[in-house]
């Protein structure tokens, strides 16, 4: 089965790389990966403090997660499932790519501000050439009834 990986993270333009990915999957009969990746720099604490940081980052991830997930199954009957990683992000989304033959499309959020699409889809799209998958960059701005229509 092809599938689709989306990034999860804190970002507007995030919103819109689900619906889209959910929606392809469910057109397409494809699945869909959520990734989300903790820097490292989140943890450069204290051995015990930065343990404690970890679990609650990826609680918060988990939480974060299950909201597009209920949306996923309830409103496109996909199942999504969560890869937590931590590392650099834009390494660590390489890797998952590389790691998983299933995966077929990278689907990236880009933001709508004047400073451009945001750090990921700037680096990634560097990166395309060496990817062995397409990246699909999603307008963070896009209405759900054109996303909709383009799915």
């Amino acid at each position: 089965m092809r599938k689709f990986l989306v990034v999860l993270d804190d970002s507007h333009e995030c919103l819109n790389a689900m619906r889209f990915a959910a929606m392809r999957a469910a057109h397409t009969g494809g699945g869909v990966t959520v990734l989300a990746v903790i820097p490292p720099d989140e943890f450069n604490h204290w051995i015990g403090v930065g343990n404690v940081m970890r679990e609650e980052a990826r609680e918060r991830i988990h939480g974060h997660f299950e909201v597009f997930a209920k949306w996923m199954r309830d409103k496109q009957g996909v199942e999504p499932n969560l890869m937590i990683r931590e590392g650099q992000p834009v390494d660590e989304i390489i890797s998952q790519v590389r790691e998983d033959p299933e995966i077929g499309v990278l689907v990236l959020g880009a933001g709508t501000d004047t400073k451009g699409p945001g750090p990921l889809v700037t680096q990634l799209t560097r990166n395309s050439g060496s990817l062995p998958i397409p990246i699909t960059v999603v307008p963070g701005d896009l209405s759900k009834e054109k996303l909709e229509a383009i799915t």
